[in-house]
Parts: structure tokens; sequence; C-alpha cells
């Protein structure tokens, strides 16, 4: 069976080393097979396949409720690192605020800043950490291949994007270390008490999918590591 992709978005022209990126977003309603994201890509090596770093935000569509969100990092590799989530609100009705941190020590994914995963740098102990430079991005596009056929009838299928921030330091291919530089607030970043009690509220209650859990943990160092 032959699926044909079709879909839209946009991309910043800058690339990043690190920094706080932040998204307000609505998706479609009743859109089944349909994929909305917000995310941070480096460019894909054609030579070496998939090696490339990402921080995916995916809303798998469907015509919930629930409706999932899917997050992923890709490591100079193809990624596989997901975490899905049952959101507890409708992002369908209104705009809510989507967030990535991404410095030297640890990824953050927020949710009207509310943290919801944390991915810490073990390279030290063998794990794979993103450290190429990356855009921020957007699409809008058919899933056909992940989550079944899309119902045409139902568009078109717009997403609403709208509030974008960026505090980030654009990367400097003569200065690699320069967007670890602790003159960027970005990179004191630690979790307060009551983000570290909202972050193990929902993590425990809309946490759905975790690849550590799945069969394919076994790839990953850092599902062997106890924070």
């Amino acid at each position: 069976m032959r699926y044909f992709f079709v879909g839209g978005g946009f991309t910043s022209k800058l690339a990043y080393g690190s920094g706080y990126f932040r998204m307000n977003l609505k998706i479609p309603k009743n859109s089944k097979g349909i994929i909305t994201t917000f995310y941070l890509t480096s460019p894909i090596l054609e030579n070496q396949g998939t090696n490339h770093d990402e921080l995916d935000f995916e809303f798998l569509g469907n015509n919930g409720p629930p409706y999932i969100l899917s997050t992923n990092v890709f490591a100079q590799d193809s990624g596989h690192r997901e975490q899905q989530f049952k959101l507890w609100f409708d992002p369908t009705s209104d705009f809510h605020e989507y967030a990535i941190l991404w410095n030297e020590n640890q990824i953050v994914f927020y949710i009207d800043k509310v943290p919801i995963r944390v991915f810490k740098n073990h390279k030290k102990m063998g794990a794979r950490y993103p450290t190429l430079p990356m855009n921020i991005k957007t699409s809008l596009w058919n899933g056909t291949s992940w989550l079944g056929p899309v119902d045409w009838s139902k568009g078109p299928f717009l997403a609403n994007y709208r509030s974008f921030k960026v505090h980030g330091c654009t990367y400097d291919y003569s200065n690699t270390t320069k967007c670890y530089s602790s003159g960027y607030a970005w990179n004191a970043w630690k979790l307060e008490p009551d983000e570290e009690k909202n972050y193990e509220n929902v993590r425990k209650k809309y946490l759905v999918f975790d690849y550590c859990k799945a069969n394919l943990a076994h790839r990953f160092v850092e599902c062997q590591i106890v924070d």
C-alpha cells in the first residue's frame, strides 16, 4: 500500500543551541489521522539516514476525547523515545501554551507552564543527548501510515498558532559552546518544589505510554539510570 503525505508548516530562519521556546496552539477538530506538531529539529543528514536531533510535540489527531499528545527525543538517531499523555483538556476548543526548554543538562516539555517530561543529559554514562543546532518548526500533515486513514470529508484541517516566543541562543559555528554559557538564564534551570509536585501529578495521572517501560527499553541507556 502506498501513502501520500500532504500538509504544511513553517520554520525559523535561525538555528539555536539552547533556549526556551514557547507556542500557543489550538489543533483542528475531527482530525482523525492528522498530526499537528511543534518541535525543534536539526537538518536530516541524508547520507546518514535519520541521524539528526529533534524534540517533538505531536498531537495524534482523533475525534477525542481522549486527546493524545506524543513527545519524542531524537539524539543523532531515529528517536523512538516516545512518551505519550492523555490530555486533561480539549486542545481543539482553546489555545494552550506548549514549551520546550533545552540546555546542556536537560530538556523539559511544558504544557501551560506545567512540566510534563524531563529528559536529562546522561552522556557521561553512555546515553545519547541532543547537541546539534536546531531550528523551530511546526507542521500539519496526514499520518496515515501511523494513525490510519483520514476522513477527508471533515476537512479542511486548520491548526492555529499564536504568541510564539523565543528566548534562545543563536548557534555560533565558530564557538560551539557559547550556548552553554551561565549568562543565559535557562541554562541554570531547575524544578521548583511546586513544579516538582505538578510534574509528578501529571505523570501519575496522564502518562499513557513510556518507551522506558516498553519492549524497546533495553536499547536506551537512560532507561537503566535511576535519577
